[in-house]
């Protein structure tokens, strides 16, 4: 069996070839997406350095989230209080402020793994310092900086040199004067930092003079933290001060990595199944049409002997000695794939460059040992198939399916369409139990997805049983068309159903991934085009264009008073924003049976004057006096409130009154869509809010974007621009997905490609006897095409069936009016266009060759 193996790749390498690179490019998206999964996990689990490492006792003003390593206290707490408690030998002030800071080349610098970039004091205190010096020294004056070395190395900063810093309130440019590192990592868990003398932080988060966010306490000798930690908490009194041990801090930023680690494995453990899906059914066609080619040479070997175990044993031999050179090619391949993803996720905002590569045995042996099993499991029917040929049958030119083998097509295509609701089944369970948005639609979007591959499985299963009415179609028209070349093409085509459906499985495929993003994108921008120009009354939007885990960048609050004096500008009105959660009254659950869970809202905060000339909002909402908010009416129907009613929310410094003054809508979703309040009431619920968006009306763009040039990441958008940026930012994660769709596709159509010219070259021997009763070459030609017509219809017409029925699911189980089958008419031309294009011009080349072989090389060919 291995001699017959090796004569079959020294005869038959160039159809071998396209398999070969089929599985390689298959083994190359797993390689790559396992081998960024690694490497995100290296991220997020990998940073566990902490800027609490020399601390032992943990002291924070007021509450805090204890269940967030991100959370920041809600209150301060006077540094000498702590200082006096005779257990402290040494104490150090703390306060964190969300910043951005610009690179060399002026763009926003992304911070590792989805952290932040964060302000914060430098630590004078020996016991208590946890940052080592790399190049440089401590800051020391206002307006000097040191900063961690990722975000030095990411920014292309140095010593020396300055850095333009986006602070809430306002945008500095501060001199770099040192370089540092934190247990010899090159930034902390939560982020990069940038360092500065304690008094200037203390004056940007707005503390009064000796007050800390936080105070960092070292024990003195032989004081246990855990006793300090109870003796502290005892003295400083119930409420006013949250203490806790450094090590559980420690421990908390640790999960919460590891857990945004495991969230992030899931969304790559999906993209790895997309891929090893698509990279299963390529192989599995092409590896099919290998062994259509080489029927002949099967059915001989079994007339002379050969046992169904032998051949079999054969198919699987030829698989693996293909599918070895294809894997390891493939994982090296792999890495180039790994860095498009990480450059795709680094514009989500989650940049793992900075982390360490994944261990050879997880970027090179494990994707080598997926597609070994990949190539054996692709091979898998195509083996008991040849195992399976009747000698005398395999001899005929071609056979026809038995009705036997029909009926069992349609009983395996049914068993596999039952088995989608395996996907399908949990979509009412995660609508019951997940609370509205984002995440809930990513998810059922994902069950959806994957329910509809098991469907494009079934079809491809189908297939050969669509192929005759669709064929007879087809060939009715090229018979009109071309008179005997299309009654030889319609011949050819129904009497062949397995290859021609071969070819057009490849081209659903192709065509369901391109079709599912293209009608998902159209929809959605067509939506937030259509609703931004309801909602937008400003002709210019100033936002970041720059993505973090929480959205979009932040700007400086200072940006519309800067704005407001540009020539021509009428009004100037920022959109900042803050969390906030529900306390009074308790939220309800969604359901009676179902505990009620935290609400959490983003509260907008806008100048109640300029508001209605660069919004306008459904409902009737008055304008907001301080202390008053409005809800939308979706939320307040859910939480059954009403107008006047007071309620308590706890925002970033504690907890604040508020008094319903009535209800709105925002269709857009982009300004307001969780809740609106006055400038001053924004102040009690975080005075450091950042604005997030600034709108301004009158001016132009151009003397706009001179006013916002020192601002890092800041853009000037039109109506439709500013659209399109939240739409991208709405569903998150877009860029990785759509990058990942179009890998994918390339496989797909690579494989349809491979299919279509493998079908062709393996009828050379019929082309020739066409040729040798008087068919002329042009016919031959325009057989090929007609049949390649099939293909398209066939394929066109299933992918876009399976795209519109998952998007219509999708829109059925969320309800989402951005998410709709619906797509203009010519994205469905533009579709079917390309896919006739890839498929016609697969075939031009072997049809050519096919139409002049000479009669004889056509008698002895297989």
């Amino acid at each position: 069996m291995w001699l017959i193996a090796r004569r079959s790749f020294t005869d038959g390498w160039p159809r071998l070839l396209a398999t070969l690179l089929a599985a390689l490019f298959s083994v190359a998206l797993i390689a790559g997406t396992v081998q960024f999964a690694a490497r995100a996990q290296n991220a997020v689990s990998g940073s566990g350095a902490s800027e609490y490492s020399r601390t032992d006792v943990l002291v924070q003003g007021g509450s805090v989230d204890t269940g967030d390593p991100q959370a920041v206290p809600d209150g301060g707490i006077p540094i000498d209080r702590v200082a006096a408690h005779p257990g402290v030998a040494a104490v150090a002030g703390d306060a964190v402020i969300r910043v951005i800071a610009a690179g060399r080349d002026g763009r926003a610098i992304t911070p590792p793994a989805g952290a932040r970039t964060l302000l914060r004091p430098w630590v004078a205190e020996p016991g208590l310092n946890p940052y080592r010096t790399e190049s440089g020294r401590a800051p020391a004056a206002d307006g000097e900086v040191a900063v961690t070395r990722h975000l030095a190395e990411a920014g292309r900063l140095g010593v020396g040199g300055t850095v333009t810093v986006a602070l809430p309130r306002q945008t500095r440019t501060m001199k770099i004067v040192g370089v540092v590192s934190v247990q010899g990592r090159g930034a902390v868990t939560s982020g990069d930092l940038l360092l500065a003398p304690p008094e200037t932080v203390r004056r940007d988060a707005g503390l009064p003079a000796g007050t800390w966010q936080s105070v960092w306490v070292k024990a003195r000798p032989g004081v246990p933290a855990g006793r300090l930690r109870g003796e502290l908490e005892r003295g400083l009194g119930t409420g006013a001060a949250t203490v806790r041990e450094a090590g559980a801090v420690r421990d908390a930023q640790a999960a919460g990595r590891a857990g945004q680690g495991a969230e992030i494995g899931g969304g790559i453990g999906m993209l790895t199944g997309v891929a090893a899906f698509v990279g299963l059914f390529v192989v599995a066609n092409t590896f099919g049409g290998l062994i259509r080619q080489r029927t002949r040479r099967l059915a001989l070997l079994g007339a002379i002997g050969a046992t169904p175990a032998q051949i079999n044993a054969l198919i699987r031999l030829e698989a693996l000695a293909m599918g070895l050179p294809a894997s390891l090619g493939g994982a090296l391949l792999g890495g180039t794939v790994a860095d498009v993803l990480i450059r795709l996720f680094a514009k989500d905002g989650f940049d793992v460059s900075a982390a360490d590569p994944a261990p050879l045995w997880i970027a090179l042996a494990a994707p080598a040992a997926a597609g070994v099993l990949v190539t054996q499991l692709a091979v898998w029917r195509a083996a008991r198939r040849a195992a399976a040929i009747v000698p005398m049958q395999a001899l005929r030119e071609s056979a026809h399916e038995q009705p036997l083998r029909r009926r069992l097509r349609l009983v395996t295509a049914l068993l596999i369409f039952l088995s989608a609701f395996v996907f399908y089944g949990p979509v009412p369970a995660v609508l019951n139990d997940d609370p509205p948005g984002p995440e809930r639609t990513n998810a059922v979007a994902a069950l959806i997805a994957y329910g509809s591959m098991v469907i494009v499985i079934a079809l491809a299963v189908l297939g050969p049983l669509l192929v005759r009415p669709f064929g007879a179609l087809v060939g009715s028209l090229a018979t009109l068309l071309n008179g005997e070349a299309g009654r030889l093409a319609r011949a050819t085509i129904t009497r062949s159903p397995q290859r021609v459906s071969s070819a057009a499985s490849s081209l659903m495929l192709g065509v369901a991934l391109a079709s599912t993003a293209a009608i998902i994108l159209v929809s959605a921008n067509g939506r937030f085009d259509e609703v931004s120009a309801q909602v937008m009354r400003a002709e210019h939007a100033v936002s970041t264009t720059d993505r973090t885990p929480d959205g979009l960048r932040p700007l400086p609050r200072d940006l519309a008073d800067s704005l407001a004096k540009v020539p021509g500008v009428t009004r100037a009105s920022a959109l900042t924003t803050a969390d906030v959660r529900l306390v009074s009254p308790a939220p309800r659950p969604r359901a009676s049976d179902q505990k009620a869970g935290p609400l959490h809202l983003a509260v907008t905060g806008a100048d109640q004057q300029t508001l209605p000339e660069v919004l306008e909002l459904g409902g009737s909402l008055p304008a907001l006096a301080p202390g008053e908010i409005g809800l939308p009416s979706a939320v307040m129907e859910a939480q059954r409130l009403e107008p006047g009613r007071r309620i308590v929310v706890h925002g970033r410094h504690g907890e604040v009154q508020l008094t319903i003054a009535g209800a709105y809508h925002d269709p857009s979703h982009l300004f307001a869509d969780q809740g609106l309040v006055a400038p001053a009431t924004m102040e009690r619920l975080d005075r450091n809010a950042p604005a997030r968006l600034v709108l301004v009306r009158g001016g132009t763009a151009e003397a706009i974007e001179r006013a916002v040039a020192g601002i890092p990441g800041a853009e000037v958008l039109d109506r439709t621009g500013y659209a399109r940026l939240a739409s991208a930012t709405f569903a998150e994660g877009t860029t990785v997905i759509y990058g990942f769709i179009a890998m994918t596709l390339l496989l797909a159509l690579f494989g349809t490609a491979t299919t279509v010219s493998m079908s062709v070259t393996e009828r050379r021997r019929e082309f020739g006897l066409l040729g040798a009763v008087g068919t002329t070459g042009r016919q031959i030609r325009s057989i090929v095409r007609w049949e390649a017509a099939t293909v398209v219809v066939l394929g066109t017409l299933l992918g876009l069936g399976v795209a519109v029925g998952t998007v219509g699911l999708i829109h059925l189980a969320t309800g989402s009016s951005f998410i709709r089958p619906a797509a203009p008419w010519w994205i469905y031309l533009l579709i079917t266009a390309a896919a006739a294009a890839v498929t016609l011009g697969t075939t031009a080349l072997p049809a050519r060759r096919a139409s002049s072989v000479p009669v004889l090389e056509a008698a002895g060919a297989e």
